[in-house]
C-alpha cells in the first residue's frame, strides 16, 4: 500500500513537471525553426523570441512580420546582420551564412525549401559569357584569314604584317581575359535572396494563369448567355483577381522601394560587411599590442569611425549586382501586374457590353409597354362608343336594318386601328418608338 502510494505521488510530480515545462515553453514563446546553412544543411530547431533576436540581430518589431497568425504586406527589410522576407508564402531570415525560417507542412514551403538547397549547395557560374564572347572575337578576326586564299596581297612583308597583327590582337583579348578572371559569383544572402524572389513570383504567376484560364472562357459565355450561374461564376472570378492584383502590387511596390534607395540594397551585403568587421576585428587586436592603452583608445575610435565609413563607401558602390537581381524580377512582377491589368480592362469591357445589353433589352420592353398603352387607349376609345350604343336610349339607328348595325361596329373598329395607327407613327416620327 505505501510503495502504490510512493508511486501514484511520483506520477502526479512527473505530470506536474512536464505541464510546468510545457507552459513556461508557451510562456518564452518557443517555435520550431527550419535553418538551411550554406552548404544546403538542413536541421530543426526550437528556439525563443529572443534567442532569435541576439542571433540575428533583428528587434522585436521585425520577428512580428514573421508571424503566420499576423497579416502583414509583403516586406524586404535590409538589417544590420540579416534580411527580413515576407513575400507570400515565404517567411524567412537571410544571414551570411544560414537562413532561417518557420517551420511549416504547406507544399509550396517545402518546394521553397529543396530549390533553396539546390541553388545554395551548388551556386551558378557564369563564365559562359567571356567563352562566347572571346570565340567571337577570335571568329571575326580569323574569317579574313580563312579569305586570304582568295585575295592574297601583292607584297609579302604587307600580308605577314597583317597576319601577325591578327594574331596579336586575339591574343591581347585572351590576356585582358586572364587577367580580369572569372566572373564573380553572388553571396549566399544574395542567393537565397533570388531564391525567394523566385518562388514568389512562381507562385504569383500560377495563379494568375490558372485564373486566366478560368476567366476568359466564363466572360466569353457571360457574353453570349446571361444566367445566374455565370454573373456568379463572373463574380467569383473578379473577387480573385482584385486580391491577387492587390498582392502583386505589394510585391512590386516593395522592390521599386528598394530599388529607389542605394542605401536600404547596401545594408544587404552581409558577407561583405561580416569581412569588413573581421579585419576591423583583426586590426584592432594587433594594434593593442603595440600602442598604449590612451593612444589604443583615441586609434579605435579613428579606426571605428573609418572602418564604418569604409563599409558605407565600400558596399554603396558596389550595388549593381544587387540592382540588377531586383531589376529582374521588378520586371517578372511587373509583366504578372500587367497581364492581371489586361484581364481587368477585359472583365470591364464585359460588364459595359453586358449592361449596354441589359440597357437595350430594357429599351425594348419598354417600346412595347408604350405601344401596349396606346393599344390600350385605342380600345378603350371604342369601349366608349360600344358603351354608347348599350344604353337604354331611343335612337333612331336601333330602327334601321341590320345591315346598319355591321357597318356601325366595322367602322368602330376601323376607325380605333386608324387612331392606332396614326398614334404610332406619330411616336416614330418624334423618335419616341
Amino acid at each position: 500500500m505505501a510503495h502504490r502510494r510512493e508511486g501514484e505521488e511520483e506520477l502526479g510530480r512527473a505530470t506536474a513537471a512536464a505541464s510546468h515545462a510545457q507552459s513556461r515553453r508557451k510562456g518564452t514563446g518557443t517555435r520550431s525553426w527550419l535553418a538551411v546553412s550554406e552548404s544546403g544543411q538542413t536541421r530543426l530547431e526550437e528556439a525563443g523570441k529572443h534567442a532569435i533576436m541576439r542571433r540575428t540581430g533583428l528587434p522585436a518589431r521585425d520577428l512580428r512580420v514573421l508571424d503566420p497568425v499576423l497579416s502583414y504586406q509583403s516586406t524586404i527589410l535590409g538589417r544590420e546582420r540579416a534580411i527580413v522576407i515576407n513575400l507570400e508564402h515565404i517567411k524567412a531570415i537571410i544571414t551570411a551564412t544560414e537562413v532561417l525560417m518557420v517551420n511549416s507542412n504547406n507544399p509550396l514551403v517545402v518546394e521553397f525549401v529543396r530549390d533553396l538547397q539546390d541553388r545554395v549547395s551548388s551556386p551558378r557560374d557564369t563564365p559562359q559569357q567571356e567563352t562566347t564572347s572571346i570565340d567571337a572575337v577570335g571568329g571575326t578576326w580569323g574569317s579574313p584569314s580563312t579569305n586570304s586564299h582568295h585575295d592574297m596581297p601583292q607584297n609579302f612583308n604587307e600580308s605577314s604584317d597583317l597576319q601577325n597583327a591578327e594574331r596579336d590582337i586575339p591574343n591581347s583579348k585572351a590576356e585582358s581575359s586572364v587577367a580580369a578572371g572569372p566572373p564573380k559569383l553572388l553571396p549566399f544572402e544574395f542567393r537565397a535572396l533570388e531564391v525567394c524572389l523566385e518562388s514568389a513570383c512562381r507562385c504569383l504567376e500560377s495563379e494568375t494563369q490558372t485564373l486566366e484560364q478560368e476567366a476568359y472562357p466564363a466572360l466569353d459565355e457571360l457574353t453570349s448567355k446571361i444566367s445566374t450561374l455565370n454573373l456568379e461564376r463572373v463574380r467569383q472570378i473578379k473577387s480573385r483577381l482584385v486580391a491577387i492584383s492587390g498582392r502583386v502590387q505589394k510585391v512590386r511596390d516593395e522592390l521599386e522601394h528598394l530599388l529607389d534607395d542605394d542605401n536600404d540594397m547596401a545594408e544587404m551585403y552581409l558577407t561583405e560587411k561580416l569581412d569588413v568587421h573581421s579585419v576591423e576585428q583583426t586590426s584592432l587586436r594587433e594594434e593593442s599590442y603595440d600602442e598604449s592603452l590612451e593612444d589604443d583608445e583615441k586609434r579605435t575610435e579613428e579606426s571605428k569611425s573609418q572602418r564604418s565609413s569604409e563599409i558605407f563607401t565600400g558596399v554603396k558602390p558596389n550595388i549593381e549586382e544587387l540592382e540588377m537581381l531586383l531589376e529582374a524580377y521588378f520586371a517578372q512582377i511587373d509583366g504578372i501586374l500587367q497581364k492581371l491589368f489586361h484581364m481587368s480592362e477585359y472583365v470591364d469591357d464585359t460588364e459595359d457590353f453586358i449592361n449596354i445589353m441589359l440597357d437595350d433589352k430594357q429599351n425594348q420592353l419598354l417600346q412595347m409597354g408604350v405601344m401596349l398603352s396606346t393599344a390600350n387607349m385605342i380600345l378603350n376609345a371604342g369601349i366608349v362608343v360600344v358603351g354608347v350604343f348599350g344604353m337604354n336610349i331611343t335612337i333612331e339607328l336601333f330602327d334601321g336594318q341590320p345591315r346598319q348595325f355591321w357597318e356601325t361596329t366595322f367602322g368602330t373598329i376601323g376607325g380605333c386601328l386608324a387612331l392606332y395607327l396614326i398614334a404610332v407613327g406619330w411616336g416614330r416620327k418624334k423618335s419616341l418608338l
